[in-house]
């Protein structure tokens, strides 16, 4: 006789419980390689207000860590930026 499913008791229920994932201070701290929040020239020029191109200068002088997209654009972590934001 064939059991209908989820009675039998060597199979988990399907509608069971789904597994959890471990609560947030279990979880590894960030990788050099995992996605940071980054900020285009334009999102940055408008917290210091000042010019998208001055801030692409601030990159080639070292002031600003850059990465750059697959196409070739600016990019800025944000951690970085708002560091350095005036309070």
């Amino acid at each position: 006789m064939r059991s209908s499913p989820g009675t039998d008791p060597a199979l988990p229920h399907p509608s069971g419980p789904a597994p959890s994932s471990p609560p947030p201070d279990v979880l590894a701290p960030l990788s050099p390689l995992a996605p940071r929040p980054l900020l285009t020239p334009a999102e940055v020029a408008a917290l210091f207000r000042v010019d998208p191109k001055t801030v692409s200068r601030w990159s080639e002088k070292g002031l600003l860590d850059v990465v750059r997209t697959p196409g070739g654009h600016r990019r800025f972590f944000e951690a970085q930026v708002r560091a350095l934001l005036p309070e």
